[in-house]
Formats: C-alpha cells, sequence, structure tokens
C-alpha cells in the first residue's frame, strides 16, 4: 500500500477509544493501578502479535515492554519509542470525571493523558495500524511503557540496563507535536542563608537572613549559566525558586516575630544546556550568593545538590536536526499536515526533564521528542487536542515505515 493508503487506514474511533481505556486507568506512581496498567499494555501488544513482557523495574514496579519483530530481510535499522504510564495526581478544580475517558468533538480528558497516556496510545495505534494493514518490515520496533519517569526515569534506566535498545528512538513526551532536539538537564539546589539575630529594637545590628533571601530569589529567578554553546543552549538555561522559609534558628521557629530571622533555606530548580554542568551551575550559584554575603555584612550562604531521594539525575538531552531520525519525524509531519514542523530547542518543552536523556547520555542512541499532548498540560480537566493526537499516529506510522524499511 501507498503511505497515502496507509494512514488514511487508521481507525480514529477505535484509536480514541483505545486511549480512553488507558486513561481509565488510575495509574499514580507506585500503586496497584500502575501495575494493572502495565499489564494492560503487555496484554493488548500480545493480542497483535508482538513479544511483550513485563519487567521488573526497582521498588517492586514493573515495566511494559514489547517487540514487533522485524524480517531482516533488507537494510531497515531499529526504532524504540518510549513513554511513562505513571501520572500525576489529580489537582483541585476539575469539572470532568479525571479517569472517565471522556471526549468530545474537540479533546479528550484525563489526569495523565497529556504527561504522556496520549503519546503512549499514539505509537501502538500506529503499530497496530500498520499490523492490521498486512505491513511487514526489516527493521524491529520495541515498544517501551516504562514507570517511575516522574522519579528521574527509573522506568527507563532500568530497560536500559536490561538491555532495551535500538538504532533511534522517539520519545513521545507532549510537545504538540513539534520536534523537540534539545532540553534541558535539571537538579534540584538547596540553599541555607545564616544570619544573626536581635530583637527588632536592635535590628540595625543584625544579619537578616529573610532580607537576603529576599535580594536573592529575583537574582536565581533571573540567572543563566556559564558555558553555553551559544544562544540557543543559552535559551534553555532557568534557574527557579519553588521553597523558601525563615525563622529562628535552624528549626526557623515561627512564635517569636519581634526578632529578626537568623536562617532561611531555599530550594529551587536549574535547568542548563548539553555542554553545561551541574559543576558549573553550581559555581554560578556560588558567585551570585558570594555578592550576596558581599551585599549583607554578616551572612553567610551555603549550597547543595539535594540528592536525598537517590533518583536518577534527569540530564540533558540532544540530537543533530540533521539526524536521520529528525528527518524522518519532520518528512512525516509535513506529509501529514502539509506544513514543515516546528525544530529545535523548543520552549517550553525544552525547560522540561525526559527519559529521552537516559538512551541519549546512556546509551549514544540518536533519538527525538515528539508527542501529542503540551498545551493542556498539568492542569484542571488535563486534555488533548484529539487532531493533534490522531496526527501523532499518521507522524509514528511514517517514521517507522522510514527507519525500519519496507
Amino acid at each position: 500500500m501507498e503511505h497515502a493508503a496507509l494512514i488514511a487506514a487508521l481507525d480514529e474511533q477505535a484509536s480514541l477509544e483505545f486511549l480512553a481505556q488507558m486513561i481509565r486507568f488510575k495509574s499514580y506512581s507506585a500503586t496497584p493501578g500502575e501495575r494493572e496498567l502495565a499489564e494492560f499494555m503487555v496484554d493488548r501488544m500480545n493480542a497483535i502479535g508482538l513479544q511483550a513482557e513485563l519487567t521488573p523495574v526497582p521498588g517492586g514496579r514493573v515495566n511494559a515492554i514489547g517487540r514487533w519483530r522485524g524480517t531482516g530481510a533488507g537494510p531497515g535499522a531499529s526504532l524504540l519509542f518510549n513513554g511513562h504510564l505513571d501520572t500525576n495526581p489529580v489537582s483541585e478544580g476539575w469539572t470532568v470525571d479525571p479517569w472517565g475517558g471522556l471526549y468530545d468533538d474537540a479533546f479528550i480528558y484525563g489526569i495523565g493523558v497529556s504527561n504522556m497516556k496520549a503519546g503512549d496510545a499514539a505509537y501502538y495505534c500506529a503499530v497496530k495500524t500498520l499490523i492490521d494493514q498486512g505491513v511487514r518490515l526489516p527493521g524491529d520496533v520495541v515498544l517501551t511503557y516504562v514507570v517511575g519517569e516522574l522519579q528521574g526515569g527509573i522506568g527507563s534506566v532500568a530497560a536500559i540496563e536490561q538491555g532495551v535498545a535500538a538504532d533511534y528512538f522517539i520519545n513521545a513526551e507532549p510537545t504538540d507535536v513539534q520536534a523537540l532536539t534539545m532540553h534541558a538537564g535539571s537538579f534540584v539546589f538547596v540553599i541555607e542563608i545564616t544570619g544573626s539575630t536581635r530583637h527588632l529594637s536592635k535590628r540595625e545590628e543584625a544579619a537578616d537572613a529573610i532580607a537576603a533571601g529576599c535580594w536573592l530569589v529575583p537574582r536565581i529567578n533571573a540567572m543563566t549559566f556559564s558555558g553555553a554553546a551559544g544562544p540557543e543552549h543559552r535559551s534553555i538555561n532557568r534557574a527557579n525558586v519553588g521553597v523558601m522559609r525563615g525563622g529562628l534558628g535552624r528549626e526557623m521557629l515561627e512564635w517569636r516575630a519581634p526578632q529578626v530571622a537568623d536562617f532561611v533555606r531555599i530550594q529551587g530548580s536549574a535547568r542548563y544546556a548539553p555542554g553545561q554542568t551541574e559543576d558549573g551551575v553550581m559555581a554560578d550559584l556560588r558567585g551570585l550568593l558570594d555578592e550576596m554575603e558581599g551585599m549583607f555584612p554578616g551572612i553567610r550562604a551555603s549550597v547543595s545538590i539535594n540528592r536525598s531521594d537517590n533518583r536518577p539525575t534527569m540530564l540533558p538531552f540532544q540530537v543533530d536536526p540533521q539526524s536521520r531520525i529528525v528527518r524522518a519525524v519532520n518528512d512525516a509531519y509535513r506529509a501529514v499536515r502539509h506544513a514543515d514542523q516546528p525544530t529545535g530547542a523548543l520552549r517550553p518543552p525544552a525547560f522540561y526533564g525526559t527519559d529521552a536523556a537516559h538512551f541519549y547520555q546512556r546509551l549514544g542512541m540518536p533519538g527525538i521528542v515528539c508527542g501529542p499532548g503540551g498545551k493542556y498540560n498539568t492542569m484542571p480537566d488535563e486534555r488533548v487536542d484529539i487532531p493533534d493526537y490522531l496526527d501523532a499516529i499518521r507522524v509514528y506510522m511514517l517514521a517507522i515505515l522510514d527507519i525500519c524499511g519496507r
């Protein structure tokens, strides 16, 4: 069949219903629902002829891994799809059932539908459609449904350590079907500011940790970091303070408001580009703290990286925009949407952390991040544009044909 006929063969209603089924699993991280969804994905992959199984993840969790074996008769390369099954929790403000699998003429709704069950369902439906149309390919297609991306990517790391790999990969995190070729690495930092307390009557003799912290926060939020390779890399530098607490002593006691606070703890997150390092970012933060200490006599500050939960570090990701996988996805997008695909270190997705970094950093695999959803990600009534979801399936179908060969 010609490519146009193959993508026209997509059963749109069945594809929506499959995604709706996935949404109905309450697959919060490290809960029974997460395992139930993984079991469902293995069942569905086996049902269409893939070799699929549950594989272990530390903490008693499981991934769902499937392989569509190629014929080996030809030059086709192998292609791996990657996405996570676990979701963020439901917040306040929902007006629809988060687990109802509801959809209308414009959107499909549900917790985790954008991050990232729509992407997960899209690559399953792409493979199913090709199989249903009798397509056979020389190269393998590997479908990975991992857990623990929200804990630093422990599921993808486990899969990699168990030997799951391919020549190229597509990570289906939500990019509004744009081609993300670079994203930031990230880590959480902790800053502790120590001053000297006095009663408010002698405030001039104090070293006010809260005043110093208030000076510091907007400067952290405005930071870029040294060593960026160029403007595109610098464009995905960002730091943000998310937690700031202060009071008397390390207990940050709150009942003695007439005294000047002598201790503040700040937690924030930094985003840095490929070619930059955690050490470089920490040195830049240290330089800012040195400036603060000079501005506020008696103030002393320290900065460290928060590694208390032992989760994997989310490292930066990059792929050459001229790589075969990028060109394959760009060509597929053009064939489906008759327009050029936005490509590059696109914001806001370039500020995300994804499991793409683990395949890039640990295995050197060239890949791309491209998936449906994004605009309505991580918010009440989380939803995905139905045309984006269906077009993502079509893009994946054509990318499979290109990479894995006919």
